[in-house]
């Protein structure tokens, strides 16, 4: 099987932000259009928000949490609401908007529109680079554009075939633009200024700068507008850069910043600024590749293969979209930046859909779900940090808010770390978002065994629990432990204003299920808190049960009250948490496991973007590969995937894609349950292929070879030297990578276990 290159292309410019493709270094992003009489560079810089530091919590929401409580434990939600929304909801109730810098645009000489042929524009995923290239009057052009973590500025290298034929003026454009300038004669300035937000004041300022070096021609600017004449190829270099320092520090100089960078990029030539920026690149998106064989189909544009997937004939489709998943989080989230918001990191608004912030009731944690299995360990890094700033700031809201110790945060954050509730009781009165995106930090331990970054992290999962383990309070029906008041995420089971609040919903019960064994497993390996890990033990023994309804589903709740919710079809399914990402539901837990496909089979397949990524996982949990597969070809369509492949809620939501590259690595290794089971999940429609560099829990990295819908070969590298737990539908036979036998067992059919020595490699075939 050949190998197909991981390519998005087209035959046109993009006409719409939708259109066009992304290129980002974690900081600073750039959707390039690829226009032949103007282009622009729509740019973004991950600190550019609305408002600034500020106190969200509520001062009377610790004396009205018991009234809360009551009236919850009453049935009398819509009082409890109201109470909730005037006492307990965060000051102001909207947290502020990740903005737009806003964008460098530039215009090639009048009437060049015209006479365009061989056009194309690409993005080559293994080298982060878009490329556009045309002929127009018999001169070939070609432009490049990337954005280098390396060396933190945005490349543009504008180039032809013909001597002298590159000129082109160029201009900053903002809505929150304060000024613009020409610092110099090869050089334009913008300044801009983040807006203000329900009260809070806009302080984020930022500066970006462009500077064109030329070879021939000349190059002027004046009053913000940069000209180039005659050029036989110009490398054009943005920077940007913000006060912010951090979610309390806003005295940075953007100027500086702005001025640091470039100037160190601009030191540089064009040919080693590209080397650099490929090779830290590809150090990280070449670490894993999948490859299916590519029909007829795989040579169209990329939005004709949208367009065609779910009736056509075109697996490489899904091959694409998991390196583009990939491709996205490398791009959006590197050591030192902010996390991979709902936009990744791209936005071309100053008021975008859901403020484009940390929505951490889903939204968020799907973000980051390829992180391990897909391995871009390096990735996650940003939410970790995000994670100790907010065990900081929730602590306030812990205390202020409920009178406990530990931290809080409810379904989202922002700049700021925003922790209090907000958007309204009916959404934000959930408190376990903290706690799920917590548990990242275990999965991390799990997929690593690295006990250094485990304990950096641990108080940030001690400090979780404590929360709980302060407010977690006794439910008069049932004696057991729960939160109170909380919510099934955005979902209600009664009609009204506060038919979503509720005592102890599943998910909460098995977010707390996972976060104190996870605090109980990592302090007994730290040789710490032994006390509270005997807290966390006796309280996760008192939590609720998952319970099996009337209709033979898993129950959202614990009344069984799922066959009256407003929304039968309900795009959130959280009370599936524990099949997926959780490992609670699974084949040894058959009566849930049943009762969790009956759930999904009653909610059915259609959703919103992100919600069919998540089906994508639990299909593949479920060991449907078929049915996992066809969530997929569900979201491939134009009603749910744009022409650049981003993923459609509709409007835009990035977690879609992510979503579907961590469904895609569970169709061929999954490891939750302490095995590694090898195609548990294959589709139909991928009977042949071969992946590599995807990592598994308990510290290896897996490489297949499948054919006619059947394991050929694998290859297990061995980073921890652990024993290895291997199932697959064949008997396996072992050897090491050298050719020479390996020790093993099968302690069960299908399932092979042998010793391994860290940095070893493992082949493994069927048995003949």
């Amino acid at each position: 099987m050949s190998t197909t290159p991981h390519r998005l292309w087209y035959p046109r410019p993009a006409r719409a932000w939708l259109e066009a493709l992304p290129v980002g270094n974690g900081r600073l992003g750039a959707m390039v259009y690829g226009g032949t009489a103007t282009e622009e560079l729509q740019l973004s810089e991950d600190t550019v928000w609305a408002g600034g530091p500020h106190v969200f919590d509520n001062p009377g929401a610790r004396e009205a949490l018991p009234e809360i409580r009551r009236l919850v434990f009453a049935g009398e939600w819509d009082a409890a609401q109201r109470l909730i929304d005037a006492e307990f909801m965060g000051i102001p109730v909207k947290q502020p908007p990740y903005q737009t810098v806003g964008s460098l645009r530039l215009a090639f000489p009048a009437g060049e529109d015209e006479g365009v042929s061989g056009y194309r524009r690409e993005l080559d995923l293994a080298t982060a680079v878009h490329a556009v290239e045309f002929s127009r009057t018999g001169v070939r052009h070609r432009r490049e554009v990337f954005a280098t973590a390396a060396d933190q500025v945005i490349a543009v290298r504008l180039t032809a075939d013909t001597p002298g034929a590159v000129t082109f003026t160029a201009a900053f454009g903002s809505p929150l633009a304060t000024g613009t300038s020409s610092p110099d004669a090869a050089t334009i300035a913008l300044a801009g200024r983040g807006e203000d937000s329900g009260g809070v004041a806009g302080r984020v300022r930022f500066t970006a700068l462009a500077r064109a070096v030329a070879e021939g021609g000349t190059v002027t600017s004046r009053d913000g507008e940069l000209r180039v004449d005659g050029a036989d190829a110009v490398t054009l270099l943005v920077s940007a850069g913000t006060n912010y320092v951090s979610w309390q520090d806003l005295g940075g100089d953007p100027q500086a910043r702005a001025d640091r960078d470039l100037a160190a990029a601009g030191s540089l030539t064009y040919a080693r600024l590209r080397e650099r920026h490929v090779a830290d690149h590809g150090e990280l998106f070449g670490r894993a590749d999948l490859q299916v064989p590519a029909t007829d189909a795989a040579a169209l544009p990329t939005d004709e293969r949208i367009a065609g997937f779910a009736d056509g004939d075109d697996p490489q489709l899904a091959a694409l979209c998991f390196q583009y998943g990939r491709y996205l989080l490398i791009a959006s989230s590197r050591p030192g930046t902010q996390p991979a918001n709902l936009q990744g990191l791209w936005n071309d608004m100053t008021d975008p859909p859901w403020g484009c912030k940390y929505t951490i009731n889903i939204n968020t944690e799907m973000n980051y779900w390829p992180a391990g299995p897909a391995n871009l360990l390096d990735c996650w890094q940003p939410l970790f940090t995000l994670l100790r700033e907010l065990r900081e700031s929730g602590a306030r809201t812990a205390r202020d808010s409920y009178g406990a110790r530990g931290w809080v945060a409810h379904h989202n954050t922002d700049a700021w770390r925003g922790t209090a509730p907000v958007d309204g009781a009916f959404w934000g009165m959930w408190p376990t978002g903290g706690a799920w995106l917590a548990m990242s930090l275990w999965e991390h331990y799990r997929f690593t065994g690295d006990m250094a970054t485990l304990r950096e992290h641990y108080p940030v999962l001690a400090d979780a629990a404590r929360f709980f383990l302060d407010t977690l309070v006794e439910d008069p029906g049932s004696g057991h432990l729960v939160t109170c008041p909380s919510v099934s995420p955005e979902n209600a089971h009664h009609p009204g204003d506060g038919g979503s609040l509720c005592a102890g919903p599943t998910m909460d019960g098995q977010i707390l299920r996972d976060l104190f064994g996870a605090v109980d497993a990592a302090g007994r390996l730290l040789g710490v808190d032994e006390e509270l890990r005997a807290e966390a033990r006796a309280a996760a023994r008192r939590l609720p049960p998952m319970r099996v309804g009337a209709r033979g589903q898993l129950q959202e709740w614990q009344q069984d009250w799922d066959a009256q919710a407003p929304e039968q079809d309900h795009r959130h399914v959280s009370h599936l948490y524990g099949l997926h990402p959780s490992n609670q539901i699974t084949a040894d837990t058959p009566e849930l496991f049943e009762a969790a496909r009956v759930t999904l089979e009653q909610r059915g397949d259609a959703g919103t973007g992100w919600s069919l990524g998540w089906k994508i996982n639990f299909w593949a949990r479920l060991a449907d590969g078929d049915r996992s597969f066809k969530l997929l070809s569900d979201q491939l369509t134009p009603e749910r995937t744009a022409p650049n492949l981003f993923d459609l809620h509709p409007p835009f939501q990035i977690d879609g894609n992510f979503g579907a590259t961590a469904g895609i690595t569970e169709w061929l290794v999954q490891s939750h349950t302490g095995e590694l089971r090898l195609l548990p999940a294959l589709p139909g429609a991928l009977p042949e292929g071969r992946v590599r560099g995807l990592l598994a829990r308990g510290g290896f990295e897996v490489a297949l070879n499948w054919s006619g819908g059947a394991l050929a070969e694998a290859r297990v590298t061995s980073r921890l030297g652990r024993v290895a737990r291997v199932r697959s539908a064949a008997d396996l036979e072992v050897e090491s990578g050298d050719g020479t036998p390996a020790e093993a067992t099968r302690p069960a059919p299908g399932l092979l276990e042998f010793p391994t020595r860290a940095g070893a490699d493992y082949v493994l075939r069927p048995r003949r």
